[in-house]
């Protein structure tokens, strides 16, 4: 059984790979199934509290997910100038003294053109319409600023319709027109505590977060300095 929603960015997409530094990164074109997972716990703090959302976490970790990406993406590309906490701070008296330097990183913004699908699976047929209502009050997937705009009421169906992958397999074939993502996810050991900011416990990656090779139906048609082009196959 498949919970599916489609929702519209009303803003700038952007989203590192897990592995990214603080200092540049490219952006993926869609969120990842940890970053969907942790915009419903999120949801689920907000909307039945703490305790019945740390109940209900296991269910939402082993979520299968899957994405039908917008019809087109335009990724900009850009350096800014950024503020970085000195490891050694200056000296009183120079020109730079203070807690932060200054220096530049590289930056990227996705622009999804068209409406992002996503599909949440599971083995129960009934039980979890509470998942839908959570659905209904995301509004922001990734980074934050990052804001979504549910576009209808989520709806159930049997089958995954066409034009969705299964962000949460790991890719056994690499398509000649698809475009390769690393998206990390859930592992069945992460627990509330660990998935709670709040706590002061770390997740550790290959543990509690994995990443897993997933081929999106995406072909890259135009770019240059400053930007690129993609457009869906499917």
């Amino acid at each position: 059984m498949w919970l599916i929603a489609d929702y519209e960015a009303v803003t700038l997409f952007s989203l590192k790979i897990s592995s990214a530094t603080a200092s540049g990164g490219k952006t993926l074109l869609v969120p990842t199934p940890y970053a969907i997972k942790m915009a419903l716990l999120d949801v689920a703090c907000r909307t039945l509290g703490t305790g019945e959302a740390e109940t209900r976490w296991p269910e939402l970790r082993d979520l299968q997910v899957a994405l039908r990406p917008a019809d087109r993406t335009v990724v900009t590309n850009l350096f800014q100038k950024v503020l970085k906490p000195y490891k050694n701070p200056p000296k009183p008296g120079v020109q730079d003294f203070g807690p932060f330097q200054k220096t530049i990183g590289y930056r990227e913004y996705a622009q999804l053109i068209g409406p992002l699908g996503v599909a949440l699976g599971s083995e129960r047929k009934d039980g979890y319409e509470w998942v839908a209502e959570l659905m209904l009050n995301v509004n922001y997937f990734g980074k934050r600023g990052g804001f979504m705009q549910l576009v209808a009421a989520p709806a159930f169906a049997e089958e995954l319709p066409s034009g969705f992958v299964v962000a949460t397999h790991e890719a056994r074939q690499f398509a000649v027109n698809g475009t390769l993502q690393v998206l990390d996810d859930c592992s069945s050991n992460l627990t509330f505590a660990k998935a709670n900011i709040y706590s002061g416990e770390k997740i550790k990656m290959g543990k509690e977060r994995v990443t897993r090779n997933v081929i999106l139906p995406y072909r890259l048609t135009r770019s240059s300095k400053s930007f690129s082009l993609y457009e869906r196959t499917e």
